[in-house]
């Protein structure tokens, strides 16, 4: 089978060069599958992402052995994964059972480069609050913030900063009428409805580009600058002024970039990061792989994985972006057909 799975990715490898010279334009990445966010104990964020946000258990396994190692990294790597679903929108929880990586900081801050989210769509924010209030989560945010009205792409958003149990950033968002996708404005009587996007906090937003929209063919779905005294209370950070970027695949969440304008304080991921680290955080994509190595090699980006893996019946690979922040592609196409 790895034999079979190299000799397919030769061939997929040729082509993607091919393809590249060119100029097709066909996207890397068809879509965004799912966002996986590391945990230090399962049984608890298991229970805090169903019993107080409505997500549904799917899926729970644990994987181990070579494959798994060199696609994350991670020398003697046991890592139990659980699937969880919130209306269409999935997440992945990892907990590396060995070896244990770093803490996060504990003074992290939301301009830090190792910051990332999830945004969660409500249908009252009022009721969504209360609830959080309810079951006592960290506040991240100053509480419930409603975007102002001169600013054309973002006003009347409202939204709140809060952290799960291992002390990772979610994010409450509500949508006003003629904002967001038309699917969070659809009668509904559950509060918690599903998963917008995942934001990201990047060093440079052209730079950035070069690598979500250039490289891997998502598309610009927005952009909006945003500051004042709401976007420092929901971001908690004094001064904050940002530049915001919206990209999406076909299918899927959004990326949202998140550039901070000011203040330029955030820290950079540490350059010996690991993904069993607990501020690592992973976008998980169905992709082209072998044009994902080569746009990789050619824009001089890293990778998490030595090169292409074959997993499971699978291709997939790990590569980061600019700043560091973590993409799983994979490629199922590539070994269709192939037996054991």
């Amino acid at each position: 089978m790895r034999l079979r799975i190299i000799a397919v990715l030769s061939l997929l490898v040729f082509s993607a060069s091919v393809h590249a010279d060119s100029g097709a334009a066909a996207p890397v990445i068809s879509s965004i599958d799912s966002v996986g966010i590391t945990v230090e104990d399962m049984n608890r964020a298991v229970e805090f992402y169903t019993k107080v946000l409505g997500f549904e258990k799917l899926d729970a396994h644990e994987v181990t052995g070579d494959q798994y190692e060199h696609l994350y990294g991670v020398f003697g790597l046991r890592l139990s994964v659980t699937t969880l679903r919130l209306g269409e929108e999935r997440i992945e929880l990892m907990q590396f059972i060995t070896p244990r990586g770093r803490p996060e900081p504990a003074d992290s801050k939301s301009n830090d480069r190792w910051f990332q989210h999830v945004a969660i769509i409500v249908s009252d924010m009022d009721r969504a609050y209360a609830w959080l209030r309810e079951h006592k989560v960290e506040h991240a945010s100053a509480g419930p913030q409603l975007l102002p009205a001169w600013n054309p792409n973002a006003g009347g958003i409202s939204a709140f900063y809060f952290r799960d149990p291992d002390g990772n950033h979610l994010e409450v968002l509500h949508f006003p009428e003629g904002k967001g996708d038309a699917k969070w404005h659809r009668k509904s009587d559950r509060l918690f409805l599903g998963i917008d996007h995942t934001a990201i906090v990047v060093g440079d937003t052209a730079e950035s580009l070069g690598f979500y929209r250039d490289a891997l063919g998502l598309r610009v779905a927005g952009a909006s600058e945003n500051y004042g005294p709401e976007q420092e209370r929901l971001n908690n950070v004094f001064g904050a002024r940002l530049r915001i970027t919206a990209l999406r695949a076909a299918r899927g969440p959004g990326v949202e970039l998140l550039e901070y304008l000011a203040p330029r304080t955030g820290r950079p991921i540490p350059v010996d990061s690991k993904a069993n680290d607990d501020w690592y955080w992973q976008v998980n994509t169905s992709a082209n792989v072998a044009a994902a190595d080569v746009a990789s090699r050619h824009g001089h980006y890293s990778y998490v994985s030595p090169g292409p893996q074959g997993v499971d019946g699978t291709v997939q690979l790990i590569i980061r972006d600019p700043d560091g922040h973590a993409m799983l592609l994979r490629d199922r196409s590539a070994v269709e057909g192939t037996s054991p």
